[in-house]
């Protein structure tokens, strides 16, 4: 029996998930992950307006709101980004001072859920899934702070943590393919965009029908086989270029020159930027991969 070909879960997030008829794929995914019924309200808005010239635009693949009102960002990221943990910051204060008015008490701030599946390697850490949230902690007694029965029944909540943002983390590439729970057949999907037979998480039995690739209309199919051929080649020439910067650097050692080592790996990003610049790649990805600032490519 052949495999069936299903659709990343990237691209369905950005151009199928987003339709309530497709909501159980994402309410599945999200139940298997959160551990709880999730039940998704609406989608809403997920970039934030620019405020200012140099305000940044708040980029996530998905913003939810939830039948508890809270809010569930789930971001995809492909390429590597060495400042992802404050991108998650930025855009958690950005979902909570966007969706609350200056009216209204701190009561009203909303419970934030951040769910960032990643495709390259984010910090140091043996697992595949980690889980942060707040708790706070005596210094001299190691008791963790609770609420008291009055505010519990004022602020609906059990637990102080509960009512500071989670964040969950999913490192694909970390996944070895063996699926020990609900969640890890998700991950699985995740990583090989295939969906096992035997495989009852949530939300995968509608995925595996909803998610095929001949499932595409034929102008569809043909932009989603570009975006993966060009999701190869920004890895590839990501892989390139950070090779050929190690290899500056090496010879910049052996010959002993700091400033020779410098101008060569400078030379190097300059002349990796310019291809892809030639091939199209948006300046950010370019200016991650690189090391040049944005401004610095604009000029060549």
């Amino acid at each position: 029996m052949s495999k069936q070909k299903h659709i990343r879960f990237d691209w369905a997030i950005k151009k199928m998930l987003r339709s309530k008829a497709n909501f159980g794929i994402l309410e599945g995914f999200l139940s298997e992950l959160l551990k709880e019924d999730v039940k998704i309200q609406e989608i809403l808005e997920s970039e934030g307006n620019k405020e200012n010239q140099t305000d940044k635009y708040n980029r996530v693949d998905i913003l939810v709101k939830d039948s508890k009102d809270q809010l569930i960002i789930v971001e995809i990221q492909n390429t590597r980004e060495s400042d992802y943990f404050y991108k998650i910051l930025y855009n958690t204060a950005k979902a909570i001072t966007e969706h609350i008015k200056e009216s209204d008490p701190y009561t009203k701030v909303k419970k934030v859920i951040t769910v960032s599946v990643v495709y390259f390697d984010l910090g140091q850490g043996k697992d595949y899934v980690y889980h942060g949230n707040t708790v706070f902690k005596g210094i001299h007694n190691n008791d963790t702070l609770e609420l008291s029965a009055r505010q519990k029944h004022l602020f609906d909540r059990e637990t102080v943590s509960s009512i500071y943002p989670d964040h969950f983390i999913i490192k694909v590439n970390e996944f070895d393919d063996i699926a020990h729970d609900s969640l890890d057949q998700w991950i699985y999907f995740l990583k090989n965009s295939e969906i096992k037979d035997e495989f009852n998480a949530k939300g995968l039995a509608e995925a595996r029908e909803k998610l095929k690739e001949i499932n595409l209309p034929e102008d569809e199919l043909s932009t989603y086989r570009r975006y993966l051929e060009n999701l190869k080649f920004e890895a590839s020439i990501a892989q390139e270029f950070r090779f050929d910067l190690e290899y500056a650097k090496k010879e910049g050692r052996e010959e002993g020159r700091e400033e020779g080592r410098e101008e060569g790996s400078k030379e190097k990003a300059i002349e990796m930027a310019k291809k892809l610049i030639e091939k199209g790649i948006d300046i950010a990805i370019i200016s991650e991969t690189s090391g040049l600032s944005k401004e610095e490519i604009e000029k060549l």
